[in-house]
């Protein structure tokens, strides 16, 4: 019954993911950058990348069973080269809902043509940094804070590739780039 459960609310959360993916794809993309850039640390990562994806929703939900799914767009010398698609399924200890942004910026052109090859997924060991009030940053009566601690400022490039998170809204006891897998399909 609980497995039910969990399946039935995994397809009312993708479902609701319909309406945000028809919004202006250029400016939520813009938009999403400009919250990331507010960070040193991604803006360092940003000037030296040679090309990066940006999804500027990702929907993630579980009670033991998750998912999460967004779209997002790749970019190469500033421009535009296709779609992608991640998503992501996890059983395990979770529970709630949340909604992020996440952006991945590839060192080089071997990296960026491993992730638009058609089909990339992350390893188990794949970690981001997360760059939001609840995952360690700064909450004041300003706002948030995408100030860097010693771990982002310390950032590396893992295999080539390297991944930011940054929360919207929701809570979610659970956080972890294993298992989501990327669906790229170019402009042409």
């Amino acid at each position: 019954m609980l497995i039910r459960s969990a399946i039935l609310a995994l397809i009312t959360l993708f479902s609701c993911i319909g309406p945000v993916a028809a919004s202006d794809d250029a400016a939520d993309d813009k938009k999403a950058l400009a919250s990331f850039m507010q960070s040193d640390v991604v803006a360092r990562f940003h000037e030296s990348a040679f090309g990066y994806a940006i999804f500027p929703t990702i929907a993630k939900g579980g009670i033991g069973i998750g998912g999460a799914r967004g779209k997002g767009r790749v970019y190469r010398n500033g421009k535009r080269t296709g779609e992608v698609t991640m998503t992501q399924l996890s059983i395990g200890l979770q529970l709630g809902g949340q909604a992020y942004r996440q952006v991945i910026f590839f060192q080089d052109e071997r990296a960026f043509n491993e992730f638009t090859s058609g089909s990339f997924e992350f390893g188990a060991q794949a970690e981001a940094i997360a760059i939001t009030a609840s995952a360690g940053a700064q909450l004041g009566t300003e706002g948030t804070s995408t100030s860097a601690n010693e771990k982002q400022s310390n950032a590396n490039y893992h295999k080539g590739v390297f991944v930011f998170t940054m929360g919207k809204g929701g809570l979610m006891y659970q956080a972890a780039l294993g298992g989501q897998k990327y669906e790229y399909k170019p402009d042409n």
